[in-house]
């Protein structure tokens, strides 16, 4: 009479005491089918491999690898790539992988069930390791001929071993291209700094900036010499000027001898006139009033001699007898116009280098001021030169060590992938555990049994128990009569007969 009080764990054992029968026998039942089906499963047998990730037998310290990718990154994307269908397809061909258990399959679909017979599994690093990716990695395969398991073990082996040497050879000979074309770009754009820097160094040849001291150093020099050369013409002038007053005096004395005192005369006062007139000059300017009535004074005196020399040359115009002598110039006269002469071309020439070096100090001054400017626009192509060329010169570095990488990478001196343990053959299959099939069987018939159970107490209408009695009665039970079984002997607490039916008749009969 389930459903109609609380049960307690007695009640419980006693439901399963009585229906012990139908639980045994569903759970052996369970058990046999369970087991016969894994008899008609296929037997999976296992095979595996320890690749080993053999460390750079060179310090990365002296020799940086070109392919420095992480193991760990690596790893994955060999994983990915080797147990793809399409890299799977040959090793299924290779090895009628799945020909007898998919007959008609293609060799795709047979590569995509492969896929998940494959497990790859990265090693664990050891405990305080120095090296920071993984020390190796497993490769399981799990199909039903243990031979062909391990052919596909030992083949996916050397697949990852040559795809980590290919990648490392492809990836040394790309980085190598790679910065063979950046040294070359780097190369043209270093010759286009260095042609630009050499075009502003010829165009502005002297008023560089490192040239700036120079140039005024060259400028001081050249004020100097001007001024020296101002200074040497000063005195030229100033001895022209004496020597004619010389002249003057000598032709005065001279034509005095010929034309009379007159003449003589006027030229001594002009003589000496220009003479005071160079001591005044000397000590005062030109606007200086004294000097300005002495140079009046020397125009008028210069008339009356240019006067006079006029009449005595019209005088020596007039043809002369025969007997009247030629007369010619004293050698003192010639000699101080000789003197004049040369005292004449100095000046020219003082004048001119004057001239020049007056040109020159306004070259170099021009210069000094252009300066900042030039310094401006030479800082910025020497900049840009200096940049490409340490660019340059880091692709260089770069390109030496990749090329170093790529040797080391050639004398298989670099990390690499090493089968330690090799593709085991197991005659033992690891699938299905029969066993295992055949407890889960007999669980699922013991649940069924279970379930069994409670329906058949569910619908059962028998009071078993005192609890029964005084659930139904709702009073305590003072006694209870045994019930004798003839045949057996044995007593029973309540006589089935009486109790069986209708629970609510039967307790009307006990009242009663």
């Amino acid at each position: 009479m389930l459903g109609h009080r609380e049960l307690t764990i007695d009640d419980y054992l006693e439901i399963v005491r009585r229906r012990f029968w139908i639980l045994l026998v569903l759970g052996l039942a369970g058990a046999a089918c369970a087991y016969l089906y894994s008899r008609t499963v296929p037997d999976q047998y296992q095979s595996h491999t320890l690749v080993l990730v053999q460390q750079p037998k060179v310090d990365q310290k002296f020799v940086t690898p070109v392919a420095d990718q992480q193991i760990n990154q690596r790893l994955a994307t060999m994983t990915e790539q080797i147990l793809s269908a399409a890299q799977l397809q040959p090793v299924v061909e290779q090895f009628h992988v799945y020909q007898k258990e998919l007959p008609g399959s293609s060799p795709a679909a047979r590569a995509h069930r492969l896929q998940d017979a494959i497990t790859v599994t990265p090693a664990q690093p050891a405990v305080n390791s120095p090296w920071a990716g993984i020390p190796g990695f497993t490769i399981e395969v799990i199909l039903n001929d243990p031979h062909v398991a391990q052919e596909v073990c030992a083949k996916l082996a050397s697949l990852f071993i040559e795809e980590s040497a290919n990648w490392q050879a492809q990836t040394a000979r790309d980085t190598t291209e790679f910065l063979s074309k950046q040294i070359d770009d780097a190369k043209q754009a270093l010759d286009a700094q260095d042609a630009k820097l050499t075009a502003f160094k010829l165009r502005y040849l002297g008023r560089l900036p490192d040239q700036a001291q120079t140039n005024m150093d060259i400028l001081a020099s050249f004020n100097s010499q001007l001024g020296a050369a101002t200074e040497a013409l000063n005195r030229t002038q100033q001895n022209k000027v004496y020597l004619e007053s010389q002249l003057a005096q000598q032709l005065a004395s001279w034509k005095a001898t010929r034309s009379g005192s007159n003449l003589l005369t006027l030229e001594e006062q002009l003589a000496a006139m220009r003479n005071k007139l160079v001591m005044m000059r000397s000590r005062y300017t030109e606007d200086y009033p004294d000097v300005i009535k002495l140079k009046g004074n020397i125009a008028q005196l210069q008339k009356r001699v240019d006067a006079a020399n006029a009449a005595d040359q019209t005088a020596a115009s007039t043809p002369s007898r025969p007997d009247t002598p030629a007369y010619a110039e004293p050698p003192q006269i010639r000699q101080l116009r000789q003197q004049i002469h040369q005292y004449d071309a100095a000046i020219q020439e003082a004048t001119k280098e004057q001239v020049s070096l007056q040109k020159k100090i306004d070259e170099y001054q021009g210069r000094i001021q252009m300066s900042p400017v030039i310094d401006q626009q030479f800082t910025e192509l020497t900049r840009n030169y200096q940049t490409a060329l340490e660019f340059y010169r880091g692709l260089l570095t770069k390109k030496a060590q990749a090329d170093m990488g790529a040797d080391l990478q050639r004398r298989q001196q670099t990390e690499a992938f090493r089968v330690i343990d090799p593709a085991s053959f197991s005659p033992v299959p690891i699938a299905p555990k029969r066993p295992l099939y055949a407890g889960g069987g007999g669980a699922v018939g013991i649940c069924l049994g279970l379930a069994i159970a409670l329906w058949l107490e569910l619908r059962d209408k028998f009071i078993r128990t005192e609890r029964d009695v005084e659930f139904y009665l709702q009073a305590p039970t003072l006694a209870l009569v045994p019930w004798a079984d003839k045949q057996t002997g044995r007593t029973k607490k309540h006589p089935p007969s009486i109790l069986a039916g209708n629970p609510s008749r039967t307790i009307k009969s006990l009242h009663g």
